[in-house]
């Protein structure tokens, strides 16, 4: 859809046809994804319409699929358990709030800075994070745990769905498989009068009805959830604020990640680059969008969006029609959905594990460093016990921890004497970078008591990137000054030489052969 291209009918073709494939795809994951949120089906579905047609038209990324996601979904979960699904849509609202202020911000581009370690540990932390929220599945409606005939029908019904999800590519591929065991297990169910846990058993005892979707069902059509009128007593105030605050953070490093990542992803297939402020942007509008209207707002989602691609689906028309296509099934299926059985997501859900967690990367980090292998347990486990921005945020931190301590041991200090006219001269010869973690190392190398008359210090194999460099070279002069010895800096960078204050008089200039490049400042330029 760029006015500046001549139109194609087969571009067009393969984005509408690829959009029916995906949007066929989204309805069991919106719905399995809504339901470990503790919503109804529907706040999913919807949720996934709302965000992917917005993210569609208006995001940095043509062709990425954007609705319900189950990074989201977990985090969203114990929201709703612990004060209600009021402050989920709040917090919901304010996740999109935050994303656009990271569009704005430009800080996108920081998505580079997340080492690959830390996304295996951030997606098996995922994989393993959905598979424990499934184990809450196995209780009744009265929340007892499932025993006898009732554990065995769970069973057979989550077996059935795995079987029907990873054989029928084997006959078709017509047809998504997820799609088809949702629907086929569910016929059974109904055609038996099988004594099976159904979405709508659930949503009854949990009080998220049809009714929460579509008003009081006398008016027909889409009317908005009915949560705005039916807030708790004093909802509005600093003490929901401060509640709703860590879980809007949580969700919005989580989405916005998630996306970015995707993004990426999607780049690198179609040897074209999206827009990643412009992405962060329209998904935090669409998060505000689907928050006002009761949704669980969302993110990309990577598997959607590999379907799409690989589809054909390049352009922004295939995530419209799939959005569209979506809508259009809710409005007629939408007093079906309940009818699925619990089972059937579960089984859904431990598909979406299976296919998460990298298991080549048990085999990967055995060629991996000490060090990055540690980062992925790390963030593997954080995730579990936490939650992914915990785990993230971590990852990123001690890995940018164990880069600068490798780093800092890379700098080499290697002396030689020569005597010119008479006069001892000892030279040492810097190799390696020099900055914050390193400069003790650098100073501790130096011995101005013992050192001859003169010495040279030569930064030709050497750079200074920060100002706490800067000021080890300065303090070092010092000490030079002090034990009356005559100190001569060689080949530092122009603006490394400005930055010196109290060592000027002692920096040997050679414009041929002096490097250019910058310090920095942390902030300070």
């Amino acid at each position: 859809m760029n006015p500046s291209q001549p139109f194609n009918w087969r571009t067009y073709k393969n984005d509408t046809l690829s959009g029916i494939t995906v949007a066929l795809a989204l309805v069991p994951e919106a719905v399995a994804f809504a339901f470990v949120a503790g919503v109804h089906p529907l706040v999913g579905l919807y949720a996934a319409v709302i965000v992917g047609m917005i993210t569609a038209i208006f995001g940095g990324r043509p062709g990425m699929i954007t609705a319900a996601a189950g990074s989201l979904a977990v985090v969203m979960m114990h929201l709703v358990m612990e004060h209600g699904a009021a402050f989920l849509f709040l917090a919901v609202i304010m996740m999109g709030v935050f994303q656009i202020i990271i569009g704005l911000m430009k800080w996108g581009r920081f998505i580079r800075m997340v080492p690959s370690s830390v996304m295996l540990g951030f997606v098996n932390g995922l994989a393993l994070i959905i598979l424990v929220a499934q184990f809450t599945q196995f209780k009744d409606v009265d929340g007892n745990w499932l025993s006898g005939d009732a554990l065995t029908m769970m069973v057979a019904i989550i077996a059935a769905t795995l079987a029907i999800i990873y054989l029928l590519p084997k006959v078709t591929k017509a047809v998504p498989s997820a799609l088809a065991a949702i629907v086929l297990v569910a016929v059974v169910v109904a055609l038996f009068d099988l004594n099976a846990i159904t979405v709508g058993d659930k949503a009854a005892v949990s009080g998220t009805l049809e009714s929460l979707i579509f008003g009081d069902g006398t008016q027909g059509g889409f009317q908005g959830l009915s949560w705005v009128t039916t807030l708790p007593e004093g909802f509005w105030s600093l003490t929901t604020l401060w509640i709703v605050l860590p879980y809007a953070l949580i969700l919005t490093i989580i989405g916005s990640t998630e996306s970015l990542l995707t993004m990426t992803l999607i780049d690198d297939i179609t040897e074209t680059r999206g827009k990643a402020n412009k992405e962060c942007i329209a998904l935090g509008s669409a998060n505000c969008v689907a928050g006002s209207f009761g949704t669980m707002g969302g993110c990309a989602l990577i598997g959607q969006s590999m379907i799409n691609v690989k589809s054909g689906g390049t352009g922004r028309w295939s995530g419209i029609t799939a959005s569209f296509v979506l809508l259009l099934m809710i409005v007629a299926i939408s007093p079906l959905i309940e009818m699925v059985p619990i089972g059937a997501l579960v089984g859904l859900m431990f598909f979406v594990v299976i296919a998460t967690f990298n298991w080549s990367s048990l085999q990967i980090m055995r060629g991996m460093t000490k060090a990055d292998a540690f980062v992925v347990v790390v963030v593997t486990v954080l995730t579990v016990m936490f939650d992914l921005a915990v785990a993230v945020i971590s990852g990123v931190i001690i890995a940018a921890l164990v880069f600068a301590w490798q780093h800092a041991q890379r700098i080499l200090i290697t002396t030689s004497q020569e005597t010119v006219d008479g006069k001892l001269i000892k030279i040492y010869q810097l190799q390696g970078p020099l900055f914050f973690a390193s400069a003790k190392n650098f100073m501790d190398s130096f011995d101005p008591k013992n050192d001859p008359e003169c010495v040279h210090i030569d930064f030709m194999h050497s750079r200074v990137y920060d100002h706490t460099g800067v000021e080890a070279v300065e303090n070092l002069t010092q000490k030079y000054k002090a034990a009356g010895k005559k100190l001569t800096l060689k080949h530092l960078s122009p603006e490394c030489q400005t930055l010196l204050h109290n060592a000027r008089d002692l920096i040997e200039v050679n414009v041929s052969e002096d490097p250019h490049y910058h310090v920095s400042m942390s902030g300070k330029r």
